[in-house]
């Protein structure tokens, strides 16, 4: 939240003290010390039907009407007036305008979260495919519950509310789609789930669980999670499916090829060698979209393995195939997989073997390090133009919703920065993924990417005769949550093969 004052004007003249109004959660005003403390429910009240209604002229009738349940008492004009006059003791004293035959509240649409709601969602209808979800994915984040949620019980919220709780659910179902789009099937479907218990009777949601499962591999869910939608229909207002559901469910026992997502199917291996690896990895994996997914888990003694299994199914991973297996060369068991499995990318743990096992991988490798990555958070990608570095750019855009922070060299004496750099990178980026960044110049890279959530950076190009690089192993060492990636022999869809790095970090001694 910014620390400007509202700009709540008054003839060309700032009059209030607000930031922020929300109602997209409880009612709240904030101030610059944080909540306004407002009054009563009838003043409380007075402030949502100003705001539902904000930048225009509410009449003072309808405010009356509206805050009495229809039946307005002799005194109603008069209760209204003094409710706007104790809201600009507190809004500041012009923030409400009298302007016949009602009263008008300017607010900045950058200060109210319904009108920034408004803004991200019209943006995303005008956008496609990942920039489009990255805008619906930050208008839904507005909400914080209910709207209006300490006002549901006055008669005016409830047509209010279930307006508002629409364009929340249509946004949320256009977000679901376009992740479907992209191939994210795995991890919307619990959401789905979810989403569908508590509306059962909408068919767009019933829809897009049913591709959602089908697209993870599981046909026979798909046509279960229709008949039970048949089933609530007909039980509850004794109707059949849309035709449009109807048509789906027919698709999928055919199998018909539009079904499939557009995004090309590809393998990741994820390889762990320890119980409490397993799910940082999974973390990882199942963001990336459209994928065929073969989990492992490595363990040192036979006698180990039928639990190690067990383990793994306990977890039900959607459409992934699990196995485990014991091995003595984790590194040359690892690599025989990717080739058994055409696979385009191995995840291992720490305690994998990056240098043996990216000798022999036909696969980009990447290694988890470090504390479990916040994906939520963001993802900051070092980027230094070496080919490692664009094959970790080209996965992180593969993991984020929204902006990746490139992170490159701020200009030292008698050379120039890396913006020019980080744009090319940023282009491609847009090209390929339509995925945005957020460029960063620095000097020391440890401190630039310590609050990120997660930081995927390439290994150095000259990796097998150094090692990962100092850079690198002072990430590790600073337990910063991090993916260090290894480029296979595959061509990439971002950088060309002779990519070569344009600079190198220092890091500070501290």
């Amino acid at each position: 939240m910014s620390g400007a004052l509202l700009p709540i004007r008054y003839r060309g003249v700032t009059v209030s003290y607000v930031h922020e109004f929300r109602i997209l959660g409880p009612l709240e005003a904030i101030g610059d010390e944080g909540p306004i403390r407002l009054g009563g429910p009838r003043q409380r009240a007075t402030l949502a039907l100003l705001l539902l209604h904000a930048n225009r002229v509410v009449p003072i009738e309808r405010l009356a009407d509206d805050l009495y349940a229809g039946r307005p008492p002799v005194t109603a004009v008069t209760q209204v007036q003094r409710q706007v006059s104790d809201l600009r003791k507190v809004l500041g004293a012009a923030a409400i305008e009298t302007h016949p035959p009602g009263y008008i509240l300017h607010v900045d649409a950058d200060r109210f979260d319904l009108a920034r709601f408004e803004r991200l969602t019209a943006s995303a209808e005008r956008s496609h495919g990942a920039d489009a979800a990255a805008l619906l994915t930050e208008a839904l984040a507005l909400w914080r519950g209910s709207p209006l949620s300490d006002l549901e019980y006055q008669a005016f919220a409830g047509a209010a509310v279930g307006r508002l709780e629409e364009l929340r659910l249509a946004a949320l179902e256009a977000r679901i789609e376009l992740d479907l789009e992209l191939g994210r099937h795995r991890p919307v479907v619990a959401e789905l789930e979810a989403l569908v218990a508590e509306h059962p009777l909408r068919e767009r949601l019933r829809a897009l669980q049913m591709l959602a499962l089908y697209r993870g591999g599981r046909q026979a869910d798909a046509l279960a999670a229709y008949r039970e939608a048949r089933r609530t229909l007909v039980g509850q207002i004794g109707i059949e499916p849309s035709p449009e559901l109807q048509r789906l469910e027919r698709a999928i026992l055919t199998q018909e090829p539009s079904l499939a997502t557009s995004i090309p199917s590809r393998t990741v291996v994820v390889a762990a060698t320890s119980d409490a690896s397993v799910d940082p990895l999974l973390a990882v994996a199942t963001r990336i979209g459209g994928v065929d997914l073969v989990v492992v888990r490595l363990v040192p003694d036979e006698r180990e393995v039928a639990e190690a299994a067990h383990a793994l199914v306990t977890r039900r991973v959607e459409g992934a195939r699990t196995a485990a297996f014991s091995t003595t060369d984790a590194a040359a068991d690892v690599a025989r997989l990717a080739v058994a499995h055409d696979a385009e990318l191995v995840l291992v743990d720490a305690m994998g073997d990056l240098e043996a096992l990216s000798a022999s991988s036909p696969a980009t490798v990447a290694l988890v390090a470090g504390p479990e990555a916040d994906l939520e958070r963001g993802i900051a990608v070092p980027f230094g133009g070496g080919e490692h570095d664009w094959a970790a750019l080209e996965l992180a855009a593969q993991l984020t919703l929204g902006p990746l922070q490139l992170v490159g060299r701020r200009a030292q004496p008698g050379g120039r920065d890396a913006s020019r750099l980080l744009a090319d990178a940023s282009l491609a980026l847009q090209r390929i993924a339509r995925v945005e960044t957020v460029p960063m110049l620095a000097d020391d890279l440890l401190t630039a990417v310590r609050d990120a959530g997660f930081v995927v950076v390439g290994v150095s190009s000259r990796f097998r005769a150094e090692g990962i690089g100092a850079t690198r192993r002072a990430l590790l060492d600073a337990g910063v949550p991090l993916l260090l990636v290894h480029r296979g022999p595959r061509p990439g869809a971002l950088a060309p093969r002779d990519a070569r790095t344009r600079f190198t970090w220092t890091l500070a001694s501290a």
